[in-house]
């Protein structure tokens, strides 16, 4: 079987998924240590879910790129609830600042999938946004 096939008991699959979303108000709040807070907060996401990995991460000032491989039981708006829920959560908790916020992100995403021959356009995309 190819390495980039992953299998459950019941299903041998390769799900990807591209997500961006931004801060409310498209403000400029991810830089110096809340994005490293963030980064980390995400990657301790990933790794609490059985079968989600992140295969890339950028984040901007004012967005985030999330380039994400799962197991067939996570749809892809189940995924994104997940990453902006929690990482808000733990976001706002550390940062007073961004607690006077009344939310921290939109409630709007993108989400796009790619298999393996579009994984290597996304991945060079996301390190090239860098």
């Amino acid at each position: 079987m190819r390495e980039d096939i992953k299998s459950t008991r019941y299903a041998h699959y390769n799900i990807n998924y591209h997500f961006v979303w931004i801060p409310k108000y498209r403000d400029n709040v991810l830089t110096n240590e809340i994005k490293e807070y963030l980064n980390q907060t995400l990657k301790t996401i990933a790794k609490d879910k059985d079968g989600v990995e992140i295969k890339s991460i950028d984040i901007q000032p004012d967005h985030v790129h999330l380039f994400v491989s799962a197991k067939p039981m996570y749809s892809p708006s189940k995924l994104i609830n997940i990453f902006k829920g929690a990482s808000s959560r733990k976001l706002r908790n550390q940062f007073p600042d961004l607690k006077a916020k009344d939310k921290l992100w939109t409630r709007t995403y993108y989400v796009g999938t790619a298999g393996k021959v579009s994984e290597k356009n996304i991945k060079r995309y996301i390190e090239e946004c860098q």
